[in-house]
């Protein structure tokens, strides 16, 4: 092995340790058109495995954000795989696309193998929510870029569908219903506001927090909406998916509108998960600020024709009618 190498600390010991580690985790998220196992120079996947005629391929890419930094204080590494997955996987759902596969790449400080499994361990947990093989990625070591115990992650995830069932913004009209999906909580947007506010009322992350703490309710994982969609695509043609992510309701909601077209929304039709109670009390927040910057516990919009409400409502767990379509642009809070 590089002595030299070793001095300047990197250390391909611990590289190929973590590599072993990670097989195993890899291993649970094989799907039909899995073809390479981790250590290829790049990732294989059969489309052919599948029964597309026409099909059209779609691609998200993401990463964690700041809310790493809460993982580092806790000491928590085996959700934040699951968030950076969410967060391209849910991105390629709104389109109407079925997720095949997942990249990661992970930079860190210093190669801690039982950490970085943690890590890769949620990403595959996160694919086996999705129905997604892992199919390859990189872990960089990078001594004096990241601090010794921190790191970042990123992910990219590529998903396909039937070119005429693209679930796409020129199919929605002004009296359609809009119907929302709870979150998880925050997932992964907003957490620099979120880390500004703890840092200035000095809250310890550790305090008692309904159930759990606080550090563990921000800490949960981002919800992924596969299971609930792909089935519900069979039965009902939906108009439009929305994936309220940075921005909040005003920046995603229009994103599955046609031009000319908004939205009214009814905020009484749900009760908002007392975690954005508690910081947005705590950060002294105006409530259309908190539209703004956050998901308010509605993770997901789906729009819908008036006969297929009913539908959606029975087969997607934590569903709610949230409001309509309008001809009037731009998004209406009420």
């Amino acid at each position: 092995m590089s002595s030299k190498y070793q001095e300047s600390g990197v250390s391909l010991e611990k590289g190929y340790e973590s590599v072993e580690k990670i097989k195993k985790h890899v291993e649970k998220t094989r799907n039909k058109g899995m073809m390479s196992m981790i250590g290829s120079f790049g990732g294989a996947f059969d489309l052919s495995a599948y029964d597309f005629k026409n099909p059209v391929l779609v691609s998200g890419t993401d990463g964690v954000g700041t809310k790493l930094k809460l993982a580092f204080e806790l000491n928590k590494h085996d959700t934040i795989g699951i968030d950076v997955v969410a967060m391209c996987v849910n991105d390629v759902l709104a389109q109407g696309a079925i997720p095949l596969f997942f990249l990661d790449y992970l930079a860190v400080g210093k190669n801690n193998p039982d950490q970085i499994e943690q890590i890769v361990k949620g990403v595959a947990d996160g694919c086996i929510q999705s129905d997604m093989a892992l199919i390859g990625g990189e872990t960089a070591e990078m001594p004096g870029f990241y601090k010794e115990g921190e790191y970042d992650i990123a992910g990219f995830c590529v998903g396909a569908q039937e070119k005429d069932l693209l679930v796409s913004s020129e199919n929605t009209e002004s009296g359609q219903i809009v119907i929302g999906v709870k979150s998880s909580g925050f997932h992964s947007n907003g957490f620099s506001l979120i880390r500004k506010i703890i840092a200035d009322n000095n809250i310890n992350l550790n305090e008692k927090f309904e159930d759990s703490t606080v550090g563990e309710a921000l800490l949960t994982p981002t919800k992924i909406y596969v299971k609930d969609i792909l089935p519900l695509m069979e039965k009902v043609n939906l108009k439009g998916i929305s994936h309220i992510t940075g921005g909040g309701f005003y920046e995603n909601l229009p994103r599955c509108l046609k031009s000319g077209l908004g939205m009214k929304i009814d905020k009484s039709a749900y009760e908002v998960p007392k975690i954005f109670r508690y910081i947005q009390e705590k950060g002294n927040i105006n409530e259309d600020e908190m539209y703004q910057v956050f998901n308010m516990g509605v993770g997901l919009v789906i729009v819908v024709d008036k006969k297929d409400v009913n539908t959606v409502l029975e087969m997607v767990n934590d569903s709610f009618i949230l409001g309509e379509v309008t001809d009037k642009e731009g998004i209406e809070i009420v």
